[in-house]
């Protein structure tokens, strides 16, 4: 299957030199996930949704400076390597070239649109992210936009006790810190908010006037939405993202069986990640930039990853993400560059960057943030658990059937 049939001509552009305040007036459309920017014809990089609420510069700033790399496809490539390509980079949006020049773009939603009549073989199990990044109703709304942004997500339920009793997404957080410090009571599912995990109005903001200090001092009980979708572990994945689309949502909190107790989640991008398993699992390290590193191969990089996990005990790497990123300033002709690492083991989730002159400085620096990591056993949560032969089978008999 390749995305042909599912690419949008229509996308929202924007030359380098817009500001950032006409690009985040884009997204007042719900549906927009990413602009695409460009210098002329060229295609320069996107900017997300997600990325332009998670940075902190002015309004004034150009586009430009936010403008990020992420893989560009053709016309006939494979949904499944879409998949891989969106998981790699953390981008749920995706140009499509022809003879260099945008003509469309395939998202993540077109990618789970066309998949979702095939994944009634698999479930929630499978697929959901097993431990619960989660903050209380008395969490006050910086800490939760400090574990949003630490974490790298952008949903956080609000647990009291064993009771699940709302969501808070980082769209709320900025909406309610930025764009509604006029507003005094209530809440709305407008904004950057209507990207939340329910879907739901908002309870009641209280008052809202004052500094940005001291909204961010407030609880995020007068924040979440009051209303959660929950799913059950045994829940078929077809019918996830069929819910999904129906509330428009991107995640839903996953509940043991026959019981309301809250034990993960599951979110669009774990669902994407569900078509990236390989049968075999042989090509667990994907690379993209590698024509940006200098005296350093595919195995290369491959034996850096494993030289990394081997030193802190016993340690499975599910999959390792790099991503390299070349930046215009440069010393003495060499580029600046920016390196992620994103592994998936099966002691937990370690992320980190680095950035160098040159492209292997760059990821040796990344390499050693993610061993302090191993080294003081911070991750971003348990891993899901590697599928075995029989759930690989389930999920791509219809892949390898065409």
């Amino acid at each position: 299957m390749d995305i042909f049939e599912i690419l949008s001509t229509e996308f929202t552009e924007f030359d380098i030199g817009t500001p950032l305040s006409k690009v985040a007036g884009a997204f007042e459309n719900q549906e927009l996930d990413a602009v695409v920017v460009t210098d002329g014809d060229e295609y320069r990089g996107v900017v997300s949704r997600r990325q332009l609420a998670s940075s902190s510069n002015q309004p004034s700033a150009k586009v430009g400076s936010q403008a990020q790399h992420v893989p560009t496809v053709e016309r006939t490539e494979d949904v499944r390597e879409v998949a891989r390509l969106m998981i790699g980079s953390d981008a749920k949006t995706l140009p499509v070239l022809d003879d260099d020049r945008v003509v469309g773009v395939v998202t993540g939603d077109s990618v789970l649109e066309a998949v979702r009549p095939f994944l009634d073989a698999v479930t929630v199990d499978d697929a959901y992210t097993t431990e619960l990044i989660s903050a209380t109703p008395e969490t006050t709304i910086g800490k939760a936009l400090n574990m949003l942004r630490e974490a790298g997500i952008a949903h956080l339920p609000v647990v009291d006790g064993d009771d699940l009793v709302g969501m808070v997404s980082l769209y709320d957080v900025i909406e309610f810190t930025t764009r509604g410090g006029s507003k005094s009571q209530g809440g709305s599912s407008s904004g950057f908010g209507g990207r939340g995990g329910s879907g739901q109005n908002r309870g009641g903001f209280g008052a809202r006037e004052g500094d940005a200090d001291r909204m961010l001092d407030l609880p995020v009980r007068n924040l979440m939405s009051d209303t959660v979708t929950t799913v059950e572990r045994s829940a078929p994945l077809d019918g996830v993202v069929e819910t999904m689309f129906e509330r428009e949502i991107s995640s839903l909190v996953v509940t043991a069986d026959d019981t309301d107790e809250p034990i993960g989640i599951i979110t669009k991008t774990d669902v994407i990640q569900a078509l990236t398993w390989e049968r075999d699992d042989q090509n667990a390290v994907q690379v993209f930039g590698l024509d940006l590193l200098e005296g350093m191969d595919y195995d290369d990089v491959s034996a850096l990853i494993e030289r990394m996990t081997s030193k802190y005990g016993e340690m499975s790497v599910i999959k390792a993400s790099i991503e390299l990123q070349e930046h215009k300033e440069q010393s003495r002709g060499v580029p600046l560059v920016l390196a992620r690492i994103r592994l998936v083991t099966d002691r937990g989730y370690f992320t980190a960057d680095g950035e160098g002159y040159g492209a292997s400085h760059a990821l040796r620096l990344a390499a050693n943030a993610v061993e302090r990591q191993l080294l003081k056993g911070k991750t971003y949560g348990h891993s899901k658990k590697h599928p075995d032969t029989d759930e690989q089978e389930q999920l791509y008999g219809w892949w390898l059937g065409g």
